[in-house]
């Protein structure tokens, strides 16, 4: 005998950090919801980024934790993107089940008001990648940033690597409050949404580009399925405020979204910010590098190791670091 799923009205209380799992049977729809606040916060303000390279890399989090958290073993979801825009480098390291640390490296000389994620990140790629541990080989998938934003960079990704019909939106932004708590803290949001019916032919998008295929070529650009349609429609109504308001619950935007379809939530995933880096890992790395390298790496009598992700400052001393006191490094 199956136990039926128990019905009840959506939860009132936010929870922030979480990413939440949801389905809609009826329409064929799977999909997820991430909330952020205190563990993005932490990330960025410990940079103290400009403005928009804060929203950016907010955003390169939010959507790192909507397709890290499928991972289903003791992994990392690694997403990085390399351009030519104003931030050339964002890193974002997931480990499962609920570890984020993240950074970005930009050029503050090219920053310049009104510049939105698509400025910002200019043209280049983003790879993500699946690390699943020692001996096992890695998985990446690459997309091409040809001046648009990363929800853009996501939808092109599961359209040519996935193909999976899939819809992803993605806020990020400042909140100010009085009072005697914080006046400033980031908060951000994102769902993800994939049809997947049981029949296939269902799901098929239209066919890619033909490229340089012979003049006349067909190629299916068939309507879309009825349920897509619906969801995509519903998706759409979508707006920033409603991914980052502290006050409205996950559970209470789904149910906006599908409550006369039906929709069903399933335990949340927690997040966490939280960086790998310690002072016997530095020290590994240290040793990795060449006598002559960890020579020129003292000044002022030691050895200092900043962590680009969380900004902790390790420090040791040349005999520490593998160098002799006549300032050569020891094997």
């Amino acid at each position: 005998m199956i136990a039926e799923t128990p019905i009840r009205a959506p939860s009132q209380t936010p929870v922030d950090d979480a990413v939440l799992p949801f389905e809609v049977s009826a329409l064929d729809v799977r999909g997820r919801m991430t909330r952020m606040g205190p563990a993005l916060d932490e990330i960025l303000t410990k940079h103290d980024y400009p403005a928009p390279v804060g929203k950016l890399l907010g955003e390169a989090i939010v959507l790192t934790t909507l397709l890290g958290s499928t991972l289903k073993f003791d992994g990392r979801f690694i997403l990085q993107t390399q351009t030519d825009g104003p931030v050339s480098l964002i890193v974002i390291d997931y480990h499962a089940p609920d570890r984020l640390r993240a950074y970005a490296r930009f050029d503050a000389k090219r920053l310049k008001p009104g510049q939105d994620s698509a400025a910002l990140l200019g043209r280049g790629h983003l790879a993500m990648t699946i690390d699943q541990g020692a001996d096992m080989s890695r998985y990446q998938g690459l997309v091409a940033l040809e001046g648009g934003n990363l929800e853009d960079a996501a939808h092109e990704y599961f359209l040519r690597s996935e193909q999976i019909p899939t819809r992803v939106r993605l806020a990020v932004g400042e909140e100010f409050r009085g009072g005697d708590g914080p006046k400033h803290r980031w908060r951000g949001g994102g769902m993800l949404m994939q049809f997947l019916p049981k029949a296939p032919e269902r799901a098929r998008q239209p066919d890619l580009h033909p490229g340089d295929a012979p003049e006349g070529t067909k190629t299916h650009v068939g309507p879309d399925d009825d349920a897509w349609a619906e969801s995509q429609s519903l998706f759409r109504t979508i707006e920033d405020v409603e991914l980052i308001d502290p006050d409205l619950s996950a559970e209470r935007l789904l149910f906006r979204l599908f409550h006369e379809r039906g929709v069903r939530v399933f335990p949340t995933q927690t997040l966490q910010a939280k960086c790998s880096c310690s002072r016997d890992a530095v020290a590994g790395m240290l040793a990795s590098f060449e006598p002559k390298d960890r020579a020129d790496m003292v000044e002022n009598g030691k050895v200092v190791v900043t962590c680009e992700f969380c900004s902790s400052v390790y420090e040791f001393t040349p005999e520490e670091a593998g160098v002799d006191r006549g300032g050569e490094a020891s094997v």
